[in-house]
């Protein structure tokens, strides 16, 4: 009996000491202080993960560029408005990495009829051409969050059709199978968006389309004249676990512990953010709902919404998407909009100083009469 409760107990000990390591990370993680002692500004990282998600963000090798053929893409084929001012030895190389980005495995058929490129019988024809104009557009006016890395078709799609990490619009009770649950104000369904917390689960309408001020302390002691409210607060919480889950960081990443409201304590990369939230709200707006009208149903949230980007699509665990690699560097044609020559003015004869007295005409001269 004693030998039986000495087996048991050696076995509870092992089982304590197992279930409590199981609460331990292996390696050991690192941390990288990135701002000022005493602030806890500190990047920490599990090395092991962090290789996994450097390996899922690794850029594909690029296609080797082909010497110009001094022809205009616009001159062979129809119908490529934003793409046609490249040379077509360019624009063929761009298009074959469009294709392996987007729809490896359905290729050039993804947007196109195979018996007449031009036709835009094909919805995904009208999205993509959107979708060029809408990356030349980041890199040329949004510099202030992508720098000279830039953006590419790549670095959303990784080879879907349908990027990862897009959103919809959710419904008031949507996945609230009762109805007297009554009006949830947007809280207590377990989303992953905001970390499976009982915060708002739809923070991205809010923020990421409306232009709705990101707020945590109110502007003054009082509620006067001041929106500011609790809930408010818990709106931005939302925004802000879905900001540190895209980027695979913690809130120190941006601010400073010492007051997380204080731009001046705050890092650098605070004003980055500031300006990624806004780019985001104009590519929703400007680009991606104008197209909703286009999509089949399936390709529809429950609100009826077309998909919508968030830091996540772009970012997608690392806190510059693909580690900062320069994919722009190797396909500028995405880095500005095509320059669009204004049309010739018409000239215009200027009119004399004098106009010369009206001369009678010549009277008619008959045959008969010479």
């Amino acid at each position: 009996m004693n030998a039986l409760n000495s087996v048991l107990g050696r076995a509870t000990v092992l089982a304590g000491a197992l279930l409590l390591l199981a609460g331990c990370e292996r390696p050991i993680p690192v941390s990288t202080q990135e701002g000022y002692r005493g602030t806890a500004m500190v990047d920490v990282q599990n090395p092991r993960l962090l290789a996994d998600k450097r390996a899922a963000n690794a850029m594909p090798e690029a296609l080797p560029a082909s010497a110009a053929s001094g022809v205009l893409a616009s001159s062979i084929y129809q119908n490529v408005p934003a793409l046609g001012h490249l040379d077509l030895a360019e624009f063929t190389r761009l298009m074959n990495a469009m294709t392996a980005w987007v729809s490896p495995e359905e290729g050039c058929a993804y947007c196109h009829n195979p018996a007449n490129l031009a036709s835009e019988e094909k919805y995904t024809k009208v999205v993509s051409r959107r979708m060029i104009e809408m990356t030349q557009h980041i890199n040329s006016s949004w510099k202030p969050h992508v720098a000279e890395t830039g953006v590419t078709c790549y670095t959303c799609h990784r080879g879907n059709p349908v990027p990862q990490g897009i959103w919809f619009a959710h419904l008031e009770n949507d996945g609230v199978k009762s109805k007297f649950a009554g009006n949830r104000a947007g809280q207590n369904i377990a989303t992953a968006e905001v970390g499976m917390t009982s915060l708002p689960f739809d923070p991205f309408t809010t923020f990421l389309q409306d232009a709705t001020e990101i707020r945590v302390v109110s502007r003054t002691a009082l509620a006067t004249n001041d929106p500011t409210s609790i809930k408010q607060t818990e709106w931005t919480y939302g925004l802000m676990m879905h900001m540190s889950q895209s980027l695979g960081v913690n809130c120190t990443h941006c601010h400073n512990s010492r007051s997380f409201i204080d731009w001046n304590q705050s890092n650098p990369v605070r004003v980055t953010a500031w300006y990624g939230i806004r780019l985001v709200r104009d590519l929703n707006v400007a680009y991606l709902n104008p197209l909703a009208s286009l999509l089949p149903p399936k390709r529809l949230g429950v609100a009826g919404d077309g998909p919508k980007v968030g830091c996540a699509t772009c970012h997608q665990g690392a806190a510059k998407p693909l580690y900062g690699a320069p994919m722009l560097a190797d396909y500028t044609a995405f880095a500005a909009p095509p320059v669009v020559a204004p049309p010739a003015a018409m000239p215009v004869e200027a009119a004399p100083e004098e106009l010369p007295e009206p001369q009678p005409a010549e009277p008619a001269v008959s045959a008969s009469s010479q």
